[in-house]
């Protein structure tokens, strides 16, 4: 059994790739390029999916660059290379569900003197000083998921409301954190991150950011607090 966590370097190479691949569709998507256009369509098909359940998706998600060993990369452990694929696909599959029909980059890397990540996003959805506890629920649902596949479905729930509100997100950091959920201790690090990003004081709204109306929820879990969660 693994029992240790998610090795940082392995971290940041998974965030400097999706965030390099999501950047290059999102430029081409935003340009209108037919190949990045049609690369959008087949990617958000597999949001909140297992990517076992969709080799469609296999040849386009290019997971190549986790294999490379030189100087700078190491070779990385089946475990490792595993994790790291399966976080690059959720994360990529999530953005272009994001962006689909966006008019405005919806994969942003976060300035360094904002809050980072969906905590902060999530945030972002609700009037100033206030907590609308329907979004609020469904980070906690995020935050307290048991197994990847059910993070992956209801990340997909809060990304549709970031996308009704154009809000943006860090897609590097979410694989990131995606790729840390699958270690030990993993889930406690990163509801841990959201929690903190969620309760910082959030960036004035950008212009073209519209706050959606409170979402109804049918949820009869428990509303524990992200920090108690943490």
């Amino acid at each position: 059994m693994t029992t240790a966590p998610a090795p940082p370097p392995v971290r940041s190479r998974v965030a400097d790739l999706a965030a390099a691949q999501i950047a290059s569709w999102q430029q081409g998507y935003l340009a209108d390029h037919s190949a990045a256009v049609a690369a959008l369509a087949r990617l958000r098909r597999g949001a909140g999916r297992n990517a076992a359940e969709m080799p469609d998706l296999w040849s386009l998600v290019d997971t190549g660059p986790l294999h490379e060993r030189n100087s700078a990369y190491r070779a990385l452990s089946e475990v490792e290379l595993t994790r790291a694929e399966d976080a690059l696909y959720t994360a990529s599959t999530l953005w272009a569900l994001h962006q689909q029909s966006r008019a405005t980059a919806m994969h942003r890397a976060h300035r360094p003197e904002q809050p980072a990540g969906l905590g902060a996003a999530v945030r972002r959805l609700m009037p100033p000083n206030d907590i609308d506890e329907p979004v609020r629920r469904r980070l906690v649902r995020a935050a307290t998921a048991a197994t990847p596949l059910l993070l992956a479905q209801r990340l997909r729930d809060i990304v549709v409301l970031l996308r009704r509100a154009d809000i943006p997100l860090d897609y590097g950091l979410l694989a990131a954190q995606l790729y840390a959920w699958q270690w030990p201790g993993g889930p406690e690090t990163v509801r841990r991150e959201w929690g903190r990003s969620f309760h910082t004081r959030p960036a004035a709204r950008q212009p073209g950011e519209n706050t959606p109306p409170p979402t109804a929820t049918t949820d009869t879990e428990s509303a524990t607090d992200l920090k108690d969660a943490s």
